[in-house]
């Protein structure tokens, strides 16, 4: 899974008012960023597969630091204790959030890859394979992206209007560039798929951060915090 992560965010912004939308946007793909990193590092090891799947040409055939479920615990644990350390005046529980949305993707990426997450090790490899199927899994992308970001307008609601269109525009360019990776040319090399999931990273959650500080997005974000009260 790509941009459906980013419902997570969404969803778990409109739980918690004080963590900040960029924070869990890299919190939600936390581990493909530490992936990306283990790759180009030769920690990890990836290759380009056309027709491995039907919309992934990567062969994650050796990733256990961070995407083996023993790893993404300790990583979602290790996100929630450092924001702990860095945000202490929220408080436990959007730490806790925070840990939490790192471990989503873990569980979200269960649905959708070939069974190459292994559950010790590098052994006892699990995946149900919805990759296999491109509109099903299209849908399920579009489905937790834009419910995430429903249960956000409800509970900013009413909120500025620039915003919230602002909002739907950007849910729209993720879905075009998901739909680039399911249907667009494989990546050159493993280093280039793991070169362009950090540029996609920074710039979504760059995004949000620029999102929290325009007029209109503080907008949304003041009548998220008063709603979230309710």
């Amino acid at each position: 899974m790509f941009v459906g992560h980013y419902g997570v965010s969404y969803a778990a912004k409109a739980m918690k008012r004080t963590v900040p939308l960029w924070v869990l946007f890299v919190a939600v793909q936390f581990l493909d960023v530490l992936w990306a990193i283990c790759v180009l590092l030769g920690i990890e090891k990836v290759r380009i597969v056309p027709g491995i799947t039907a919309t992934n040409p990567l062969d994650l055939y050796y990733m256990p630091y961070t995407h083996g479920l023993p790893g993404a615990v300790v990583w979602s644990l290790a996100a929630a204790a450092l924001y702990r350390v860095f945000r202490r005046e929220d408080g436990g529980a959007a730490a806790g959030l925070v840990g939490a949305a790192v471990l989503s993707h873990w569980a979200l990426d269960l649905l959708v890859h070939r069974p190459d997450l292994p559950l010790l090790g590098d052994r006892f490899k699990m995946g149900l394979g919805l990759w296999n199927y491109p509109a099903p899994a299209f849908l399920l992308e579009s489905l937790v992206l834009f419910g995430g970001m429903y249960w956000y307008w409800r509970a900013a609601r009413p909120a500025v209007r620039g915003g919230r269109y602002g909002m739907a525009a950007f849910g729209l360019i993720m879905l075009a560039v998901q739909a680039t990776v399911f249907f667009g040319p494989p990546p050159a090399s493993d280093h280039g798929a793991a070169i362009a999931g950090l540029l996609s990273y920074a710039a979504f959650a760059g995004v949000a951060y620029w999102m929290e500080r325009t007029p209109a997005g503080r907008g949304v974000v003041r009548q998220a915090v008063s709603h979230a009260r309710v």
